[in-house]
């Protein structure tokens, strides 16, 4: 398990620094209705370390599959873009880490918007270890207009339920086009899958065990996969979901209720991976209830 010093960042838009005391006096949906054009992550800092460590990892896994085509990242309940920026930011310097392995720098600040709080390239050349290409796609009901501030990119205003019938955003944007005033978007039916939906500090949120079997079953559905950006170990996810949890350091499945996560800045990173949808160039085998392998695999012929 990687670890981190917690750091925070200024969140001047946020009513009360604690989220907890914010939705004890306000109620979740009446919180975020009140500060939805100045939201921002508190915990930015370990949203970015954590991104940049599971991006690090999936694309040295995956990269071989994936080949030329530009992968699709589904930012869920979005916020105010802190998971968009930091993949964005890694899109950006090639796959390089800003500082030391999995740890984010000290100085971002998340209440920046993209005129001033996006890192560009490294200031060294280095072998690029990410695609070309970056596809970006986000929803979130309450924060569109603090996210499109910030990214400069377009935000549905899908809620979890909308997502659970089978709605996605209909615009999805190449990461050149951030920093654009009108970002050339593709049509979001013209996209066959997703290859991750990251989900930062929401999931939890979702009122009932059923309607958060709704919408990863349907998830489970159109991407590959699942990564849970939480300040805790909830929400759980169970078996026959359509979901298998997965080691992202050792690169395999591992059991439901495994303690295979990594924490950077306080932050918990948790990935799961489709039984449903075949990663690119296999298919999915299921061997009974969360276990899958890919029919190529020379372990399982």
């Amino acid at each position: 398990m990687l670890g981190g010093r917690s750091h925070r960042v200024n969140t001047k838009g946020n009513l009360q620094q604690s989220m907890r005391a914010n939705y004890g006096e306000h109620g979740v949906d009446n919180y975020y209705k009140q500060v939805g054009a100045s939201y921002r992550n508190p915990h930015f800092p370990g949203v970015r370390a954590c991104m940049f460590t599971w991006l690090e990892r999936w694309w040295a896994h995956e990269k071989t599959a994936i080949g030329p085509r530009s992968p699709l990242i589904f930012d869920m309940a979005c916020g105010a873009g802190e998971v968009t920026v930091a993949a964005y930011e890694w899109w950006k310097r090639g796959g390089v880490q800003p500082s030391k392995k999995g740890i984010a720098p000290q100085t971002c600040d998340s209440s920046s918007t993209k005129a001033d709080g996006l890192e560009g390239e490294p200031s060294t050349p280095m072998v690029r270890q990410a695609p070309d290409g970056l596809l970006i796609t986000a929803a979130d009901p309450y924060t569109q207009v603090a996210y499109t501030e910030r990214t400069t990119l377009p935000c549905a205003p899908l809620t979890f339920r909308d997502i659970s019938e089978g709605l996605l955003p209909p615009n999805v944007s190449s990461t050149t086009t951030i920093g654009v005033s009108r970002a050339n978007d593709v049509q979001s039916s013209s996209i066959d899958r997703i290859d991750m939906v990251v989900c930062s500090f929401a999931l939890h949120l979702v009122e009932s065990s059923s309607e958060l079997f709704a919408l990863l079953r349907e998830l489970s559905t159109k991407a590959v996969w699942l990564v849970v950006l939480a300040p805790h170990k909830k929400p759980e996810i169970k078996e026959g979901w359509g979901w298998v949890k997965w080691d992202s350091e050792t690169w395999c499945e591992c059991g439901m209720h495994d303690r295979k996560e990594f924490i950077l800045e306080r932050v918990h990173c948790r990935v799961y991976r489709s039984i449903n949808v075949p990663d690119s160039g296999h298919e999915v085998v299921e061997r009974g209830t969360g276990e899958w392998f890919k029919q190529d695999d020379p372990m399982h012929k």
